[in-house]
């Protein structure tokens, strides 16, 4: 089927060309049109992961366009991860992830980033993330913490439940700023975040020094004072950054 200019136009982005400033830019092809107007409707949550989406007749009657423009956009949104097939020429909507974790993984595994680095990202992002927790917290937040403390005292003697109360702790403090992509930007280290606290539970004393600046936290954001919630935070990271330096200029 051949699609007239009328089709493209439903399809295409508004005119600038009353715009003096505006350049020409490359025309877009029709599939790439309607990828993106499937990709609109994913953004929006019209369409949700598990949700079907509309059999290729009723895109192709719907944007009044070729059934090969409707096929090569399914396949972009395939192939981006996106959408997945369900058989019988059939998509939904995939399972929404985080790329935002592989990409960090590779910087990681080619040398862009260190472990300076990380933790200057962590002061950053958390002293800020419990700043905002303390202003946002809500009182199953206050639970999820306390519990994960319990957990680390319980954990002093066996690593892997230290490790894993301690991370759970960070995350849910990310997860109580109420700043969604601050949430997903934790989830997205926290490979290196779980190693680095490997690393640190290592060093004599340590985790007994971070169960007692957790609970500081914890207090300052159960108190709802910002202030104190960030700079406690920031203290934390500091000292366990030092010690781990430490120990590596031990090793060596």
């Amino acid at each position: 089927m051949l699609v007239d200019s009328r089709a493209r136009a439903r399809l295409r982005s508004p005119s600038l060309s009353d715009n003096p400033t505006a350049t020409p830019i490359a025309r877009r092809k029709t599939y790439e049109l309607v990828a993106d107007r499937l990709l609109g409707l994913i953004a929006a949550r019209s369409l949700q992961p598990g949700d079907a989406i509309p059999a290729e007749r009723e895109l192709v009657e719907s944007y009044q366009v070729g059934r090969s423009s409707v096929r090569e956009a399914l396949r972009m949104l395939e192939s981006r991860g996106l959408i997945e097939a369900r058989g019988n020429g059939s998509f939904a909507v995939s399972a929404f992830g985080n790329p935002l974790a592989e990409a960090l993984a590779l910087l990681l595994s080619v040398d862009e980033a260190d472990a300076r680095e990380l933790f200057e990202v962590r002061r950053i992002l958390e002293g800020e993330t419990a700043a905002l927790a303390a202003a946002r917290r809500e009182p199953e937040h206050l639970r999820r913490m306390a519990l994960a403390i319990e957990e680390m005292e319980r954990g002093l003697e066996d690593e892997k439940i230290y490790i894993a109360a301690d991370l759970s702790f960070h995350l849910t403090i990310a997860e109580a700023s109420g700043n969604r992509l601050a949430s997903h930007l934790m989830h997205a280290i926290r490979g290196q975040v779980q190693e680095a606290l490997g690393t640190a539970f290592l060093v004599p004393g340590g985790p007994e020094r971070s169960l007692g600046q957790h609970r500081e936290i914890l207090e300052a954001i159960e108190a709802r004072r910002p202030d104190e919630a960030r700079w406690v935070m920031h203290e934390h990271i500091q000292r366990v950054e030092h010690e781990i330096h430490r120990l590596a200029a031990r090793r060596r």
